[in-house]
């Protein structure tokens, strides 16, 4: 299978969910073994230099996962995008943007499928490399776990925890596999979702500060404030493995193995990526020159997810 970029730079302006800010976001073909990377239009100097993503630039992860490099410079929220370059299967690609953070857009990913799909995927003439996990890795934090195990695919288990009647009507456990399902049907539309009684917390923190009724799930006391309800019963649980898909795709590349997490959020995510690469026999490189050789679970990247 080839490595993949853009056919074309496609644009798009919105607003910072934490940090309130307009944004104008441009995403650029990238030549082969670039990865992906970033870079502030609205900085000089060093901190306005192309920034190559790597687990261990998140260095914020308060709500999302931030890139703040050793110069301070900060691109916010990136695990939306990250999910759909990750579905759509984009290997290499610049995203510049005049603001700080990715704008929310719905408080899902489908609005960058919608984008990408726009821009058009092509093939390069490099093969794209995988992570193959080859033994279980398991990070444990205060009543949260996270692992990554051998599986020839990629699989995705997730469990959250609220005691809140929108929750309690729904399932708290998700499991997808992506051999014989859909990013697109199944999780691209899952909202971003946050309690009512936070958002004085959260402002005071400045954060949440763009968050509004069109690009989150808003949920009080009882019920979800939303006029038009869930856009799936499970909503919730749907969304955090999008949010996992894309945490993960920070590694640069697609891996084959079946991530499990329990109560997983942005900073124990990162921390399973950075485990796994301290680790180095846990995982191979591998490529496959022949497409009927790739797990079933990467077809779907040559078909739009």
């Amino acid at each position: 299978m080839l490595q993949r970029t853009l056919a074309k730079s496609v644009h798009v302006t919105g607003v910072g969910l934490h940090s309130g800010e307009r944004v104008s976001l441009t995403m650029h073909p990238a030549v082969v073994d670039s990865g992906i990377r970033f870079r502030r239009t609205d900085l000089s100097g060093e901190q306005g230099e192309i920034i190559a993503l790597t687990p261990w630039l998140i260095n914020d992860t308060r709500l999302s996962s931030t890139v703040v490099t050793e110069n301070g410079a900060k691109v916010g929220t990136i695990e939306h995008i990250m999910s759909a370059l990750s579905a759509m299967g984009v290997d290499n690609v610049l995203i510049e943007l005049n603001a700080p953070e990715i704008p929310i857009m719905d408080g899902s990913s489908l609005p960058f499928i919608y984008v990408l799909q726009d821009a058009g995927i092509v093939d390069q003439d490099a093969q794209k490399k995988f992570i193959r996990i080859k033994r279980p890795i398991v990070v444990e934090e205060p009543g949260k776990k996270v692992s990554f195990e051998p599986y020839d695919g990629f699989k995705v288990t997730l469990t959250i925890e609220f005691d809140h009647p929108v929750f309690n009507r729904s399932n708290q456990t998700y499991s997808i596999d992506f051999a014989g399902a859909s990013y697109l049907e199944e999780i691209a539309r899952a909202r971003t979702f946050g309690f009512m009684q936070e958002v004085e917390l959260m402002r005071s923190h400045n954060l949440g500060l763009g968050g509004n009724l069109t690009n989150a799930i808003v949920i009080d006391d009882f019920d979800v404030l939303n006029p038009e309800g869930l856009r799936y019963p499970d909503e919730f649980v749907r969304h955090k493995i999008l949010d996992a898909i894309g945490d993960l795709y920070i590694a640069g590349h697609p891996i084959i193995g079946a991530f499990t997490g329990y109560k997983s959020g942005h900073a124990v995510n990162n921390a399973l990526l950075r485990k796994m690469f301290s680790e180095p026999d846990s995982f191979e490189w591998v490529t496959f020159p022949s497409d009927k050789d790739l797990p079933t679970a990467f077809h779907p990247v040559n078909e739009y997810v």
